[in-house]
Parts: C-alpha cells; sequence; structure tokens
C-alpha cells in the first residue's frame, strides 16, 4: 500500500511537472522577440540587424514573406504559415484574396469599417470603445504573433484623443514588421522602448494630415528600418523622399508586391516605393 501511494505520489509530480512545462512553453511563444531587447535594457537604442545574412542549416528552407501594397493604408501580408493580413481595412481597397486578420484604426473611415465582412475569423480594432481603456492586441495567429503600441491622434478642435491609433507590429518568419497606422504626433522614447526592433516599416506620407514630412522622416530614421514602404497619399511623396541624403536608397518598384526574408532585407535603409504609391 505504501509502494502504491508512493508511485501515485510521484506520477502527480510528473504530470505537474509536465503541465508547468507546458504553461513555460505557452508563456515563451508570447514574447515579443522584436521588444525583447527593450524588456532587457532600459533606454536602449535600437538598430535593426537585419543586413546581417546568418547561415541557414542545411535542409532548411529559408522562410519568406509577401507584402502586397492594396491601396492607401492597406496591405496584404501574406505568411509563410498561409495567414493573411490586411492593415487599416475599411472595405474601400479590396485584398486580393479574403484575409485571415484585419487591423484597423478610425482617425478616418478610410482606415476602418464596422461591416467587415463576416469570413474574416480576427477583426483587430486599434482604438477602445470605453473611455480610458487603453486597447491591448497580444495575439497569435498561426506563424504570427500580433501585438500594438498606441499612440494619440488630434480629435475635435486640435485636441488629443487619447490611445486612439495603434501602430500594429506583427512577428513572422523572423521579422518583425510595423505599420505605423494614422501617425499624429511624433514618437516619444517610451514609445520606441514599447516597439523595439522593426526590420520593415509602413509608413503614412500626406503632408501633414498625418504629420509633416519634416517629423515623419524623424520617425523613419529614429526606427532605423530596413526596408520602409511609403503609405496613404502619392501627392506629397516627392517632399517625404528629400529629406532623406545618402544613407537612404530609394527604389520606385515596378509592382505592388514585394517578397522578403531575414536573408534578404537590404543591408542599406531602402524606401521601396510600390506601383501605387507612384
Amino acid at each position: 500500500m505504501r509502494l502504491h501511494f508512493l508511485l501515485l505520489a510521484m506520477m502527480c509530480l510528473l504530470c505537474l511537472s509536465a503541465a508547468n512545462a507546458a504553461v513555460a512553453q505557452e508563456q515563451r511563444r508570447a514574447v515579443s522577440q522584436c521588444q525583447a531587447v527593450a524588456e532587457a535594457i532600459p533606454k536602449a537604442t535600437f538598430i535593426s540587424f537585419a543586413g546581417s545574412t546568418p547561415p541557414t542549416p542545411a535542409g532548411i528552407t529559408e522562410e519568406t514573406v509577401k507584402i502586397t501594397y492594396v491601396g492607401h493604408s492597406t496591405f496584404l501580408i501574406e505568411t509563410p504559415g498561409g495567414i493573411s493580413i490586411a492593415t487599416d481595412y475599411s472595405g474601400w481597397y479590396t485584398p486580393p484574396r479574403l484575409p485571415t486578420v484585419v487591423t484597423m484604426n478610425r482617425a478616418h473611415s478610410s482606415h476602418y469599417t464596422l461591416t467587415p465582412d463576416p469570413g474574416i475569423r480576427y477583426v483587430l480594432h486599434g482604438w477602445s470603445d470605453v473611455p480610458g481603456e487603453k486597447p491591448k492586441i497580444d495575439l497569435t495567429v498561426g506563424d504570427t504573433y500580433i501585438r500594438n503600441v498606441t499612440t494619440d491622434i488630434r480629435g475635435s478642435y486640435g485636441t488629443a484623443q487619447p490611445d486612439a491609433n495603434s501602430i500594429f507590429i506583427f512577428e513572422v518568419a523572423g521579422l518583425c514588421i510595423g505599420h505605423l497606422g494614422h501617425l499624429h504626433y511624433e514618437l516619444t522614447e517610451a514609445h520606441y522602448t514599447e516597439i523595439g526592433r522593426l526590420d520593415i516599416i509602413m509608413v503614412p506620407v500626406d503632408g501633414g494630415l498625418t504629420m509633416g514630412e519634416d517629423s515623419m522622416s524623424r520617425v523613419v530614421k529614429r526606427l532605423r528600418s530596413s526596408l520602409i514602404l511609403p503609405m496613404h497619399q502619392p501627392r506629397p511623396l516627392k517632399s517625404f523622399l528629400a529629406m532623406f541624403g545618402p544613407d537612404f536608397d530609394i527604389t520606385y518598384a515596378p509592382t505592388n508586391t514585394i517578397t522578403v526574408s531575414m536573408r534578404t532585407l537590404p543591408k542599406k535603409p531602402l524606401i521601396y516605393v510600390a506601383q501605387g504609391m507612384q
């Protein structure tokens, strides 16, 4: 009887250990790799290490992400695991296929819809409808971890609406991809710390509907991303590009699609102007 009790106790301990290990593994999955440096070193200055080319182990195929500029502030991100994400989705600019996930911001009706296609599995609002509440996105969908960093927007008569815009960050295939949304104010050091590393950024260009070229270019330079994808309004693009010197390359793309991986990111920051933004 005593031996039976001991064996039962040992089995319970093993089950408890396995459960704790599973919980720990689940917690590790939720940790942002793009933000890990920020958590370890407060007030760190972030740079993108994506220009380096780490060796790919033999027999392993490198994963790539396909990004298509649909129009205005909507991009379609397609992941190696088959997840598709449409950014600032309003229904005005229709992706070539129904996305798995859509993100939205509510500064203008061209950045959100309250009647999305019911076939979309995840509809993520970059704002909260509860006064004083900060929207929090912390979600893993397939091979993609999605989180947000909130910023204020200008409301009626120029007053700020706290946390009403979200910078959505997508972590997939080792890449950190950020969509700045309808960014109205320059980011603070707290924002940069919360964002962490961004290898790819989607940045609004519009001459002042969000921010002027001067302010927006400072944000881009501070983020130091390898690949910069302009969006929103083509008209002020020339003035925006004039803010960048020889430290940045500029490419006018022949299509609206780019396929990218950790190893193919440019070593020198590249502003990649998709066909729809020209």
